[in-house]
């Protein structure tokens, strides 16, 4: 592990214990389903002894930003996982293509919305913006077997608007219709809904044409402001 990884994350288990919250932890991962531990930190809380626990130290490497996921990852309480999807959000400039099998692995571990998500939509989609070449393997990742890289293969071009690949959009909407996962399906109505924003015909059309292999949460959640 790299020394600023060592540091950091050394720091954070200092500031974060320094704020820890028992109480707050029990609602916390109750709300989480009891998938994981907690330290009971708000998210404002969290950023906040975050912002102590990063003072005066330099920005990442690709390498050292590996290395603090990765780092993270290993932590028991759910916070530090989302101290890594935030540090990631803001970091993923220095990140190369390889860098999405970094990213593959942290989908696929310790998995739920609150890490996959941010990962999907800034970190992936961050990625597969600067190098185009890697929308290949949003292809492969929205006929994968796990769930939570279909849900990202979805999602990734959540905020793309008037850059978005509509064909790919909409072929792994289609493809996952009737995917019996609720978090697929909600993702594809998630997905929908945010494009309508910016060509709300295409939605509609792509729905009166998926409408009978389309499962009705998808269908719901994407026809909320149309």
């Amino acid at each position: 592990m790299s020394d600023l990884a060592l540091v950091l994350v050394e720091r954070l288990t200092g500031a974060f214990e320094q704020a820890r919250d028992p109480a707050r932890a029990v609602g916390a991962a109750a709300y989480m389903r009891d998938q994981f531990p907690f330290l009971g930190l708000t998210s404002a809380v969290r950023r906040a002894q975050a912002r102590v626990a990063l003072a005066g130290l330099p920005s990442p490497s690709e390498a050292e930003l590996r290395d603090v996921a990765l780092a993270c990852w290993t932590r028991d309480e759910r916070e530090f996982q989302q101290f890594a999807c935030d540090y990631l959000m803001r970091h993923i400039a220095v990140a190369g293509p390889a860098f999405l099998d970094t990213a593959a692995e942290l989908i696929t571990t310790k998995s739920w919305w609150d890490t996959v998500d941010p990962l999907a939509t800034h970190v992936v989609a961050g990625l597969v913006r600067r190098h185009p070449g890697l929308a290949a393997r949003m292809d492969e990742w929205s006929g994968a077997a796990d769930k939570w890289l279909i849900r990202t293969a979805i999602l990734h071009q959540l905020h793309y608007r008037e850059a978005t690949d509509t064909g790919r959009l909409f072929g792994y909407c289609a493809g996952q219709a009737g995917h019996r996962d609720f978090f697929v399906r909600k993702a594809i109505g998630w997905a929908l809904r945010h494009y309508a924003r910016t060509d709300p015909d295409a939605v509609r059309t792509f729905l009166t044409t998926h409408v009978d292999t389309l499962s009705p949460l998808s269908v719901r959640e994407a026809s909320k402001h149309l």
